[in-house]
C-alpha cells in the first residue's frame, strides 16, 4: 500500500497524552533517545547551537529544550560545554510529569541542568527568557496554527536564536522506520507514534513558508540524514 505524504496528518500520537506514565513510556523515551543518538540527531542539534553561539559574547548561555523527553539532548550539551569551557544553564521543559521525573533521575550528576513540567502554551512559559531555544523532534506534534503561535514566542523570548531539528515527511522515511522498529524491537506505542510522527513531519517548502509568515530575517534550512531538517533561526 502506498503512503500519502502530500499533506501533514492530524492524527494524534499516544504520547500526546500528558497524563501517561509507567514502564511503557519510560522504554519509549529511552529508545527514542537512543535512536536519535545513533542516527546523528543529537549532533545535528548540537551543531546548530555551535553555529548560533560562535558570535555570542555572553558569559553564561541559557538554553531551553522544549519537549526534552528523557533529557538526553541536555546531557549532550552539558558534556560539550564542560569539554569546551562554556558556561551553559540548561533547562528542560515537558508537559508530562512522569517524563520530567525520569529526566531528573538520569541527570542527577549535572548541576547545570534543571527541569520544569510545563505547558508551553501557558502564560508562565511565555514569560520565560533564554538565549537559545531548542525544539528537537517536538514541533511536528503541533498543528500549523499552533506552530506559528509557538515560534512567535520562541523568537520574541530568545536573545540569540532557535534550533529546530525535525522530521522530513517522506514515504521512504516511513518505510525505513518500519525496518528500524524490527531492529530495535520497539514497543507498540513507539512503533505507532514513530510512524505517525513521520506523517506529521515537514517538507522544506512548509518550513520556508513558516519563516516568511513570521518574517524571520536570518534563517537556514538544511536537509540532513536521517530524513531530518535542521532549521536555524538567528537573531544576532
Amino acid at each position: 500500500m502506498g503512503i500519502n505524504t502530500k499533506y501533514r496528518t492530524d492524527k494524534p500520537e499516544i504520547m500526546d497524552d500528558f497524563a501517561m506514565e509507567g514502564e511503557i513510556l519510560r522504554d519509549a523515551l529511552d529508545k527514542i533517545a537512543k535512536i536519535n543518538q545513533l542516527l546523528g540527531g543529537n549532533q545535528l542539534t548540537l551543531k546548530g547551537v555551535q553555529e548560533l553561539i560562535q558570535n555570542s559574547k555572553s558569559k553564561e548561555i541559557v538554553i531551553v529544550d522544549v519537549g526534552c523527553g528523557n533529557g538526553d539532548m541536555l546531557r549532550t550539551l552539558a558534556d560539550f560545554g564542560f569539554k569546551n569551557n562554556l558556561k551553559f544553564n540548561l533547562i528542560g521543559i515537558d508537559a508530562n510529569n512522569f517524563t520530567i521525573s525520569h529526566a531528573k533521575k538520569l541527570s542527577e550528576i549535572y548541576d547545570n541542568i534543571s527541569y520544569r513540567c510545563e505547558d508551553i502554551f501557558a502564560e508562565s512559559f511565555k514569560e520565560l527568557k533564554y538565549d537559545i531555544v531548542l525544539c528537537t523532534l517536538t514541533l511536528h506534534h503541533f498543528k500549523d496554527n499552533e506552530i506559528v503561535q509557538l515560534l512567535k514566542v520562541f523568537y520574541n523570548n530568545a536573545s540569540i536564536g532557535i534550533v529546530i531539528n525535525d522530521l522530513h515527511r517522506s514515504a521512504v522515511a516511513y518505510r525505513l522506520f518500519q525496518a528500524l522498529c524490527f531492529v530495535f524491537q520497539l514497543n507498540d506505542m513507539s512503533r505507532e507514534d514513530g510512524l505517525t510522527s513521520i506523517l506529521r513531519g515537514f517538507n522544506k517548502e512548509e518550513l520556508v513558508a513558516f519563516s516568511k509568515k513570521l518574517n524571520f530575517k536570518k534563517y537556514i534550512i538544511h536537509w540532513k540524514w536521517a530524513f531530518r531538517y535542521q532549521w536555524i533561526i538567528s537573531k544576532i
